[in-house]
């Protein structure tokens, strides 16, 4: 194992090609985490809900529960959501699989939907750079990290408008930890990121609640910002909520124009977060300055 390792440090193209292949195996699972983790927040929900309607009845529901299938990460076995086949492991090859299955099941036809290439794709690609901008080391192992739970994120939120803590608050805190290394900025600039960041779409949420009556976004979205903040410092958080704004409203404006999307169907903010930390991620230092310099100029 210290052998392998000494090989990614002294030759960067096997770690970039390493990095990559984990992006698409680790993909893979992301698609898992992106389909079943709503399910499981539902069903705690729902089993929440049930006690507190039915306090009295606390043991037939344990019961109940127990006699309930597992459902989480790991258990059942992906199969296809059409006819129940089982996927084999020869059927779960990141990419390779749906290219040689040609986007159906193997069983019954149907088609696979383009989300899960996308996503491994996705991860593999992202990973690689990740490998190749920072090379080998504590920044890029956490980049990878920081991707794969953005990733995660973004495809949840784009089907669910939610943000589950189950992967906003981890990554809080590991961005912290990240920091306490002065990995990406100093401790300091990532705990005010952090707080900068929560309070700073808190207040814009309270504000438009107060102007307009309604809920502008979700508290999730506060969580991600705040994460966002503890990786990157609060210097960047500007940069970051620029570009998710800027991103947003073209995007938006897109979704109304072109596929009539209505005005009064939210839009979720947390993709366009995504988006913006991971440009400020690889290029935020660079695209601070220049924009300093520009400001600069007489």
């Amino acid at each position: 194992m210290t052998s392998f390792i000494h090989l990614l440090q002294e030759f960067p193209p096997l770690f970039i090609s390493s990095s990559g292949l984990l992006g698409l195996l680790v993909g893979s699972f992301l698609n898992v985490v992106i389909h079943r983790l709503p399910k499981m927040m539902e069903r705690e929900w729902r089993s929440q809900c049930a006690e507190l309607n039915n306090p009295a009845h606390e043991t037939t529901t344990q019961n109940n529960t127990q006699s309930t299938p597992v459902y989480n990460l790991l258990t059942p076995h992906s199969s296809c959501p059409h006819c129940s086949h089982p996927i084999s492991a020869i059927e779960n090859i990141p990419l390779l699989s749906y290219l040689f299955l040609r986007g159906k099941c193997r069983k019954c036809g149907a088609a696979i939907s383009m989300r899960y290439p996308v996503v491994e794709a996705l991860s593999g690609l992202l990973c690689a750079y990740a490998a190749w901008h920072f090379g080998f080391g504590l920044a890029a192992v956490g980049a990878i990290i920081f991707i794969w739970a953005l990733i995660a994120l973004t495809f949840i939120d784009f089907d669910t408008q939610l943000l589950p803590d189950d992967i906003t608050l981890p990554l809080l805190w590991l961005g912290i930890v990240f920091n306490m290394f002065g990995t990406y900025t100093s401790l300091s600039n990532a705990v005010a990121g952090a707080i900068a960041g929560y309070l700073t779409l808190w207040s814009v949420y309270w504000l438009f609640k107060l102007i307009t009556g309604k809920d502008g976004m979700g508290f999730g979205d506060f969580k991600l910002l705040a994460a966002i903040g503890a990786w990157l410092g609060w210097p960047l958080l500007p940069l970051v909520v620029m570009l998710s704004s800027v991103v947003g409203a073209v995007v938006g404006i897109f979704l109304i124009i072109a596929t009539r999307h209505g005005r009064n169907i939210p839009i979720p903010f947390g993709p366009y977060l995504a988006g913006g930390g991971l440009i400020a991620l690889f290029w935020g230092q660079h695209l601070t300055q220049s924009y300093l310099g520009i400001l600069a100029v007489p």
